[in-house]
């Protein structure tokens, strides 16, 4: 049985569109159902294409880990809320609640 550790909610246009999850196995991406009903869902990345069933990976996603800082802002993020630069999973949940692109990450549902 997979054990989720930590839960990251992620939006597309501002709209909920599915979970990422850290679980005791690796990562687990997977769209909301209503999200998926709307008729009209985007897709998170071209990575991670619209579907029902949940993407796994032993690896956080390529997609979501380049949502994060690099450089002297990932500095600044790590000093800041006092964060592991190794834990990418933390810096997704911080530093991308606004992003460049089109896609967020909360860590409460809103």
């Amino acid at each position: 049985m997979t054990v989720i550790l930590r839960t990251a909610y992620v939006y597309v246009y501002n709209i909920y569109a599915g979970e990422l999850c850290q679980t005791d196995e690796g990562y687990s991406f997977s769209y909301d159902k209503a999200y998926l009903s709307g008729g009209d869902a985007h897709s998170v990345s071209l990575t991670l294409p619209v579907r029902k069933e949940p993407y796994t990976s032993k690896t956080l996603f390529s997609f979501f880990d380049g949502l994060i800082p690099e450089g002297w802002l990932l500095d600044i993020v790590c000093r800041n809320w006092k964060i592991d630069s190794k834990d990418r999973f933390a810096l997704l949940l911080v530093a991308c609640k606004d992003t460049i692109g089109n896609v967020s990450i909360r860590e409460q549902r809103i």
